[in-house]
């Protein structure tokens, strides 16, 4: 099974503002290859906040044939008639459910989330698209990890709206 990040940052590295805003995004980019990981990706893993940002886009914006797995220890109200389920737990015993379940391509969403499973080893494909723009603090993409997590880059791709787009693999 792979697990795949696939993020937007602004050029000093935050996925949004303090209070969860991302209005640094831009409304409309241009295709970065966000239609092409949906394709490719089977089950979502996000988090607790993560959903609820999803929830607040008023329509669910995932074709029923993508689960999506809610991280939380706490009790969640999930959407009626989606593939939507609750795990909490380590990611290593996530990922082994989840594969057990079929899944084959994970797309992890969510600051708090990504950096649990890079900890965890748990990340194959790291694709970081940078929005020009500093925004001088916020919610860090990435957190204290025990060791270094090495990468292989495979692209760099630029945008003329100026994003500029890394993909990596983790070196295991």
């Amino acid at each position: 099974m792979r697990a795949t990040v696939f993020v937007g940052t602004s050029v000093d590295g935050f996925i949004a503002r303090r209070d969860g805003r991302f209005d640094f995004l831009p409304d409309e980019p241009e295709p970065h290859g966000y239609e092409e990981l949906m394709s490719s990706v089977d089950t979502l893993v996000m988090g607790r906040n993560t959903f609820a940002l999803v929830m607040s886009f008023g329509s669910w914006p995932y074709p029923k044939s993508k689960r999506v797995v809610v991280l939380s220890s706490r009790p969640v109200e999930l959407p009626p008639n989606q593939n939507v389920e609750q795990m909490s737990g380590d990611p290593r015993d996530i990922v082994a459910k989840l594969e057990a379940k079929g899944a084959k391509h994970l797309y992890v969403d969510g600051g708090d989330t990504v950096q649990r499973f890079l900890r965890a080893g748990m990340i194959d494909r790291l694709v970081i698209t940078r929005v020009p723009v500093l925004i001088g603090d916020g919610i860090s993409l990435f957190g204290a990890l025990p060791a270094d997590v090495r990468l292989h880059h495979v692209a760099t791709r630029t945008y003329p709206s100026g994003l500029v787009q890394n993909e990596y693999e983790v070196v295991r």
